[in-house]
């Protein structure tokens, strides 16, 4: 009878350990991979401060397009000031010479401040651009007139050597991109040679004698003439680092009336610019 009641109270007791031991051995489980709960990363920084003082240069490929302008037309016109040819024709009409492009590489330097205001950029450039594109045209006509005999001959040669480029920029930021819009003035270095040569043949030589003062010649070669005009464009720039900023571009300038010739550029171009 002892024997029997000692079992119950060992049973008793060993199921009381076993109990006290479960949560040790659950501490000592391994925990499976992602049962814990982390913190997730925070996403990169793609943010860009555009604002500040940057310089670089550049280079592409520029197609220049010389066009005869009210310039030739007027020295055409004034070798036959108050003389009755006027009233019988128009002389600048005769001196009019197709348009002519010359195309090549372009290189140059620029320098320039951006303004951020949130996303929206505000920024002016200055530029210097070497261009080195010429073309040459010539015409001749005549004319039978109640007056006489009418000639006219022209030369139309210019050639662009470099230009100054002062733009406003405005861009909108998208992180490290930022599509820009540009407009500006310019002024650009020229050679030219523009002149006009007249002959008026009287009836009563039969067309062998001139008037008195004719032959006449006005205009001639000069050098370093200088032509102004606008610009006007866009392109894309992408910061590589915070002080590494690269574009592509496209810009149409237009100088008018130089010496008597429009001269209109346009340019594709990269480029690569330090920022501070």
């Amino acid at each position: 009878m002892r024997f029997r009641s000692i079992g119950p109270a060992l049973a008793a007791t060993a199921l009381a350990t076993g109990l006290l031991a479960v949560p040790a051995f659950a501490a000592d489980y391994p925990v499976l991979r992602g049962a814990q709960i982390e913190d997730v990363p925070p996403a990169p920084d793609l943010g860009m401060n555009w604002s500040g003082f940057y310089f670089g240069g550049f280079g592409g490929l520029s197609e220049t397009r010389f066009r005869t302008d009210k310039g030739v037309l007027d020295i055409a016109n004034g070798n036959f000031n108050g003389t009755v040819v006027l009233s019988e024709i128009t002389p600048g009409q005769l001196v009019l010479a197709s348009a002519r492009n010359d195309r090549g590489p372009t290189y140059g330097v620029f320098a320039g401040y951006n303004y951020a205001f949130g996303d929206v950029i505000l920024g002016f450039e200055a530029e210097y651009s070497r261009v080195d594109q010429e073309t040459a045209a010539s015409t001749l006509e005549g004319r039978r007139l109640p007056s006489g005999d009418v000639y006219i001959a022209s030369v139309q040669n210019a050639r662009l050597n470099d230009y100054f480029n002062a733009r406003l920029r405005f861009g909108y930021a998208y992180g490290r991109l930022m599509p820009y819009f540009t407009v500006g003035a310019a002024a650009g270095r020229f050679d030219t040679n523009i002149a006009v040569a007249s002959d008026w043949r009287t009836p009563a030589s039969n067309y062998t004698a001139s008037y008195f003062g004719w032959p006449r010649s006005i205009g001639g070669p000069k050098k370093d003439v200088w032509g102004y005009g606008w610009s006007i464009g866009g392109g894309l720039e992408a910061a590589l680092t915070e002080n590494l900023i690269v574009r592509g571009e496209y810009l149409f300038t237009s100088f008018n009336d130089v010496e008597g010739v429009t001269v209109n550029v346009n340019t594709a171009r990269v480029a690569a610019a330090i920022k501070f």
